[in-house]
């Protein structure tokens, strides 16, 4: 299989990446299966996955919790050395284009107190629940990647 069909089985085509790479042969070895499995529990225990309930919850507690991401996916990155090349060229591409716009956006806002407002609080939560769309479809890959049940929808939500 190659990477564009790979990614377009997880509806992740619009990821901008160079067509040679869309070309190459996908082909995830332990290590990477390692890697992603590590993550995968990330993204499945929390917010980045889970729903905000509208009367629950804080906003910058998720903010923080989706910006936790980056450290964690650097450690699994250096825990699982050279031998993860297929996690980190997806690692890194998720990483970059969907987690850091919506992290650099709302963490400059949250400077700005916008999360004492109930109007931004609500646009948050809105374009919080776009990121994690994008974050089931990306767990889901973790999942294939790391040759497990997907747990994504486990619970009736």
């Amino acid at each position: 299989m190659k990477w564009s069909e790979w990614l377009e089985k997880w509806s992740m085509s619009s990821l901008k990446v160079t067509a040679p790479f869309l070309e190459m042969e996908w082909k995830p070895k332990d290590e990477d299966k390692t890697a992603a499995w590590q993550l995968y529990i990330e993204l499945l225990t929390r917010i980045t996955t889970q729903p905000l309930n509208s009367t629950h919850g804080d906003e910058k507690t998720a903010l923080d919790s989706i910006h936790q991401l980056f450290p964690i996916t650097r450690e699994i990155l250096k825990a699982n050395t050279r031998g993860c090349i297929e996690f980190t060229k997806i690692a890194v591409i998720v990483l970059n284009q969907v987690i850091r716009p919506f992290t650099a956006k709302w963490h400059r806002l949250s400077l700005e107190n916008a999360f004492d407002n109930p109007q931004q609080c609500q646009v948050f939560r809105n374009e919080l629940a776009v990121l994690q769309g994008n974050l089931r479809n990306y767990t889901r890959m973790l999942a294939d990647m790391a040759g497990v049940e997907d747990l994504t929808l486990l619970e009736d939500v």
